[in-house]
């Protein structure tokens, strides 16, 4: 896994500045999106691990698998791929690419987990409070799980807020251990 995000970094950096230059951001992470998806299915993947095949020939296969989805910059960002025999590593240029698309816009994906189902108001104040807090524009994801008793958890990159029940009686059930 940690070697196709490495494989997958210099792909994502250069395609995202060519769809910043071209003003293209949107369009490119859609493309890119749908060819990631394209090569996720369990079809195509055999095609792709097919060693009888060049990687040229499973670049035009994907590409005419795409049909009309990509634009001729899209394809000939496949076609990089493929002569490169880096058609697997899509969906983690797809993933890094969309990071560059939040670092860019300033935005923060926030997954929250709630014991019981939030408000509107409630899911709103919390993103502006959370927009305060990390300098960027907050879009949450909220699901619940009864089984933090109350409160919630709050992930957003490498920062988690246990603000759960079920987390402080963890907490104090550890400290008395010690």
């Amino acid at each position: 896994m940690a070697e196709l995000s490495t494989i997958a970094r210099p792909y994502a950096k250069a395609a995202f500045e060519f769809a910043r230059e071209a003003g293209n951001i949107d369009g490119w992470f859609g493309m890119l999106d749908f060819s990631a998806q394209v090569v996720s299915n369990e079809e195509v993947a055999d095609l792709l691990e097919n060693p009888e095949l060049s990687g040229e020939q499973k670049g035009e296969a994907l590409l005419k698998i795409s049909g009309d989805q990509l634009d001729e910059k899209a394809a000939n960002f496949i076609r990089l791929l493929a002569q490169n025999h880096r058609l697997t590593a899509l969906p983690a240029i797809r993933d890094r690419f969309e990071h560059l698309k939040a670092e860019h816009e300033k935005t923060i994906e926030v997954d929250v987990v709630s014991a019981q189902a939030l408000e509107d108001t409630q899911v709103d104040a919390l993103a502006e409070k959370l927009s305060t807090k990390l300098g960027r524009k907050v879009r949450i994801n909220n699901t619940t799980d009864s089984a933090l008793i109350g409160g919630m958890v709050i992930r957003a990159e490498d920062l988690v807020i246990d603000g759960s029940v079920r987390g402080k009686l963890e907490k104090l059930s550890e400290t008395l251990r010690a």
